[in-house]
């Protein structure tokens, strides 16, 4: 017979010495499924039951160590412990939620109703003592859970010298959903993300460099390179990802780090640039045992030239990264122990790595500027190098036909266009560009790819003297969903170029007109997606840092107090975004604060942003504190939209509901996590009836609150995230909750004043196929 003891060593180990030596076992079995009857016998064989440290729950619950996350309503737990004497006074030291039982030895010894807010000793009688023996003990515990956060931790001690619990220690080992995309599935090393990632300055020399590496793991002091790697991880997607194939937590006491091989011979006179798309958190970087350069921040592209680090024709790269996940840093939805509405840490590569050979004097960068009532393009180039007496030429050109050329200083060339075509979501037309570089011989030193979408973003009153979104000097409602990125199987990294693809087109279809990305940077395709098909986007800057107290929309808010130093790389990741993505016709508002996540200073950002992007609106705090900055005021409400009308404070901002709905259905065989308490806002809904029903209310009442002056909705939202179960998709986007076509039909009360038609869509400039 196979009993519990045959494996008992494995699983106890730290467990040898007797309760007068205060040893602490935190090492326990548990599931969240019904054992079988006897489960808590010393003899039950637990080996199908998970592992996981103590105590259980949920963070932020009062008086909790949570080592491992518990969620659902119900656990079942077992543990091990060596005895090298029996105490004279042995008790039970818990801290446990709702009807917690705990057996001894197979011996019920506790019965523990309600709920405590802290760990309490609860004497053992002498019948009950007896259970107790010299050597092997066996300590298990059923509880179960209604609401609200939740717990349960428990030791066997002694009352005359009860210990202090240590910090739990904190699993290596992320949740592993059995979920998966069907684009997840296809992925290998051969086709990962070996798409041009940078699809609005295009050059045809480069290399992808996603594939499997080699990685390790090791203390964050040490400096120097591992001398043995720990496997393959697949680039670009994070550590803790499934389709990273290592499915690792990195701690911040840990360093991870990245080897591979490359080739890279450039001509003579010209450069070899190493570009990561994104790597979260803190990184070095190193070719050929030489540094070529330090980055700090997890969402925005950067590059180093590398020319003269080169050896031969085989060069070796080795990246170094940090990951703190919560702290200071701008992280996101990221944290260490997910719940809610908060997921899955992610660190190190989750972006495309690439090189490029360009000349030694080239375009750094482009910024593209457009003027619908002008039919206007403007280019200004970013050159590296000494740029004096050298000009831009820039094409645009519209399929084949060649509709306006200019050269002139690389501070900026204007470019006039007949009778042009406005970029909208009916009709969202792209220019072609030709950009090329002539130095002062005429010679031309660097040529680029882009494209460009003419069009104005703006505000004006309607005659109720509402302020309303324009867009070229018209009207336009903005209805879209809250979008957060987020994969089963990559985390933030999308699975592929057209799994991502599959996310807008659906949203198109479905009659949405714009989407609010949701404390994310995606991929440059992303963008360059939602260009061609039309689709408006608010972008957030990613949030993190300390949080002031969130009082809405009311009178007199309060900013978080941050120093000088955060304050600084807030802006700076800022600055980054925004200078990534500021060609791109599709992005509308920028929204440097969800509620009140990280938001400080918002006055000051607020100007900050206004004067660095003229040519968009700002929300400066989805749903957050409001302050007189931007050109937005924002208020979340759920389940249903509603809004704090005030016209005395909102008069002069256009006014939103920046969320509302969550709505939430499970999806039987498509949850993250089907034993967790999976949730929505609202509560759930009895059938997929209901949820409908649920939706066209919320349908209706925003539609109500737009005829009041309300200018936009988010519905919150794409995609179920983790537990989260309030998308109109599910998590592995298999199955549809509501089809697209009764969406689009739905949401078309909200556009009655726009005359909608049939969307056109563009094809896909040249710059990016």
């Amino acid at each position: 017979m196979n009993t519990h003891f045959t494996y008992f060593p494995l699983l106890c180990f730290i467990a040898s010495a007797s309760l007068a030596d205060e040893t602490v076992v935190d090492a326990w079995r548990y599931t969240f499924s019904k054992p079988a009857e006897n489960w808590y016998a010393s003899d039950f064989d637990d080996r199908g039951w998970k592992q996981g440290t103590g105590g259980f729950g949920t963070p932020q619950t009062p008086g909790a160590r949570v080592g491992t996350q518990w969620q659902t309503d119900n656990i079942w737990l077992r543990k091990a412990f060596v005895l090298a004497s029996v105490p004279a006074n042995p008790a039970l030291l818990v801290h446990h939620d709702e009807d917690a039982e705990v057996y001894l030895n197979g011996r019920r010894v506790a019965s523990l109703h309600g709920w405590s807010t802290k760990y309490e000793l609860h004497s053992l009688t002498a019948e009950q003592a007896s259970a107790l023996k010299v050597g092997a003990n066996v300590l298990a515990v059923h509880c179960r859970q209604t609401d609200g956060g939740q717990f349960i931790d428990a030791h066997i001690v002694d009352a005359d010298r009860v210990p202090e619990l240590p910090e739990p220690k904190r699993g290596t080992e992320p949740f592993k959903s059995a979920l998966i995309t069907r684009w997840g599935a296809e992925v290998t090393a051969d086709n990962a993300w070996t798409e041009y990632p940078r699809p609005q300055l295009v050059r045809d020399n480069w290399q992808c460099l996603n594939g499997h590496w080699d990685y390790a793991i090791a203390p964050i002091e040490t400096r120097q390179r591992p001398n043995k790697w720990a496997g393959q991880i697949l680039v670009p997607f994070a550590l803790e990802s499934r389709l990273g194939g290592v499915q690792r937590l990195l701690d911040r006491s840990e360093a991870l780090w990245y080897r591979r091989t490359f080739q890279a011979t450039p001509e003579n006179g010209r450069r070899t640039l190493l570009h990561f798309e994104a790597v979260d958190y803190r990184c070095d970087v190193f070719v050929n045992d030489r540094h070529v350069g330090s980055h700090q921040g997890g969402n925005t592209p950067f590059s180093f030239d590398v020319t003269e680090a080169l050896g031969g024709d085989v060069s070796e790269l080795v990246v170094r990264v940090e990951d703190e996940t919560e702290a200071w840093q701008l992280r996101g939805k990221q944290v260490l122990n997910p719940h809610g509405i908060w997921y899955t840490q992610m660190s190190g590569i989750w972006q495309a790595v690439w090189l490029e050979e360009v000349a030694a004097m080239h375009m750094e960068d482009l910024s593209i500027t457009t003027d619908a009532a002008q039919g206007s393009i403007t280019v200004r180039g970013n050159v590296t190098g000494d740029s004096a007496g050298a000009k831009l030429h820039v094409v645009a050109k519209d399929a084949e036909r060649v509709v306006a050329e200019s050269t002139g200083d690389v501070a900026g060339v204007t470019l006039k266009v007949d009778d042009p075509k406005l970029w909208s979501p009916k009709s969202p037309h792209l220019y072609d560009l030709e950009v090329a570089l002539v130095g002062a011989q005429g010679l031309v030193l660097d040529e680029v790819r882009s494209y460009a979408g003419i069009r104005t973003v703006g505000k004006a009153r309607d005659a109720a003297g509402h302020l309303r979104f324009t867009l070229n000097g018209e009207p336009i409602f903005h209805f879209g969903p809250l979008d957060q990125g987020w994969w089963p199987d990559g985390l933030l990294t999308p699975p592929s170029d057209e799994a991502m693809l599959f996310d807008i087109e659906f949203l198109k279809a479905a009659g949405f007109n714009m989407i609010r990305k949701h404390i994310k940077v995606e991929p440059r395709r992303y963008y360059y997606h939602c260009d061609r098909l039309g689709m408006m986007v608010w972008q957030d800057q990613v949030s993190g840092g300390k949080n002031p107290r969130w009082t809405f929309l009311k009178p007199n808010p309060s900013d978080a107090d941050w120093p000088d130093a955060e304050h600084e790389q807030f802006l700076r990741e800022f600055e980054w975004m925004v200078d990534n993505l500021e060609n791109h016709p599709s992005i509308v508002v920028w929204t440097p604060f969800n509620e009140a996540w990280g938001q400080h200073r918002t006055q000051e950002v607020g100007q900050w942003i206004a004067k660095r992007d003229p040519t968009r609106l700002v929300n400066i705090a989805s749903g957050g504190n409001f302050w007189p900055a931007g050109d937005v005021v924002d208020f979340h409400g759920y389940p249903h939209p509603s809004f704090p009308f005030d016209a005395n404070r909102f008069a002069d901002y256009v006014q939103v509901v920046g969320e509302f709905g969550g709505h939430g259905l499970p999806v039987a065989g498509h949850l993250w996590d089907a034993n967790r308490r999976n949730w929505g806002y609202g509560n759930l809904p009895k059938d997929a009836d209901e949820y409908q029903s649920r939706y066209r209310e919320s349908l209706s009442r925003l539609n109500d609150l737009r005829q009041r002056g309300i200018a936009a909705g988010v519905y919150t939202q794409t995609t179920d995230v983790e537990g989260e179960i309030n998308g109109l998709v599910t998590y592995n986007r298999e199955v549809i909750k509501i089809p697209a076509e009764e969406l689009a039909r739905l949401h078309q009360v909200l556009f009655t004043d726009d005359q909608p038609q049939q969307p056109e869509v563009s094809t896909a400039p040249k710059a990016a196929k």
